[in-house]
């Protein structure tokens, strides 16, 4: 499954940003509180493969954030490039991600809750399917279903929930939580061979295949960081010493319905950086999978504060076609709007939690 991404980023810039990711080149000293200045590597990846415009780049340079949709192939993908200076100490940013419940609420996010090791039903007690959900998962059938689900889940909302009684809404939320429950425990238990095959279209989607395909084409990750790379793809017979690891749940505000998903983060902090990726593993509607890769960039001439910058690339069903144009442009919009959200409001969390 997959074709070769016919518009995507060349192996040689990805490259370069992958170096970037993980050094930051010598900077002329800056008094602290003077404005930043960018890393030599991240200058030339912002020029060559990113391409801003000059006013982007005074923007960045200015504190504000910019996004940019990076170039893939527009039937099934949508990635984009985000970056920020946050003036506060990389740890900082790093231990709020632990806290996700916290870190990721409020605004578009509805729910978030951190999955227990091992997990357990209660983790999934807030989880209520959305009345639109309920409605389309009434007639969902193999092949024609709303709410992308694998074979197994779409028999067991036809046989174990009571359509025509009156606790419908509970008996959906039920079956949800202990697919959700099964799902994830067969994830830890197993990785991504454990992962589903939607079945909501008529053609199987295999996010194992999908997700090995996507982080393949991500040279950094395959020459860069090859131990976040081997954990992503072999956990967990193959999983960090030294790094943070947990899977979270949550229902947000995306496109035109709410939608439940469930991600793996992995975090690894090394010499004053850090690296954070999170890797979704499962979505009721738009996305196959998707990862986020997040680098915090120190600049050593500066006593504290770093470059965050992002690169979020998600594969999905439906962005092809005129229909699918319309789609595309709603979510290449909100993943575009969503990061600049995300980095306007971690920049003023951060730097208002230093000032104190």
């Amino acid at each position: 499954m997959g074709e070769p991404m016919r518009g995507a980023v060349s192996r040689g810039t990805l490259r370069l940003m992958s170096a970037l990711l993980l050094t930051a080149a010598p900077a002329a000293y800056l008094p602290q509180g003077s404005a930043p200045t960018l890393p030599a590597r991240l200058d030339a990846y912002l020029t060559q493969v990113v391409k801003l415009t000059p006013e982007e780049r005074k923007q960045l340079l200015g504190g504000s954030p910019v996004a940019k949709l990076l170039d893939v192939d527009k039937s099934k993908e949508v990635s984009v490039f985000g970056a920020i200076w946050i003036d506060a100490p990389v740890h900082r940013y790093v231990e709020a991600v632990k806290d996700i419940e916290r870190f990721e609420s409020g605004g578009s996010f509805k729910v978030t809750k951190r999955i227990s090791e091992p997990a357990r039903l209660t983790d999934f007690a807030d989880l209520h399917l959305p009345k639109e959900d309920v409605e389309d998962l009434r007639k969902c059938r193999v092949a024609d279903c709303e709410v992308k689900l694998g074979e197994a889940g779409i028999e067991r909302f036809r046989s174990q929930v009571d359509w025509s009684g009156a606790n419908a809404q509970a008996g959906a939320d039920a079956v949800m939580r202990q697919l959700a429950l099964e799902y994830v425990t067969g994830y830890m238990e197993g990785g991504n061979k454990r992962l589903a095959v939607l079945r909501d279209k008529s053609r199987p989607a295999f996010i194992d295949q999908e997700l090995r395909e996507m982080i393949e084409k991500m040279p950094e990750l395959t020459s860069y960081l090859p131990e976040i790379r081997r954990d992503l793809l072999e956990f967990p017979s193959r999983s960090l010493s030294d790094a943070t690891s947990f899977l979270y749940w949550q229902e947000t505000q995306f496109g035109l319905k709410p939608t439940i998903r469930i991600s793996h983060v992995v975090i690894r902090e090394a010499s004053g950086s850090a690296v954070v990726a999170s890797k979704m593993l499962y979505a009721t509607h738009y996305f196959w999978t998707g990862l986020e890769l997040r680098a915090l960039i120190p600049a050593p001439a500066r006593e504290r504060g770093f470059w965050m910058v992002t690169v979020n690339r998600s594969r999905s069903d439906g962005l092809s076609g005129f229909t699918g144009s319309i789609i595309r442009g709603r979510v290449q919009n909100e993943v575009r709007e969503g990061t600049l959200g995300a980095l306007r409001s971690t920049k003023a969390t951060l730097e208002r939690d230093g000032a104190h």
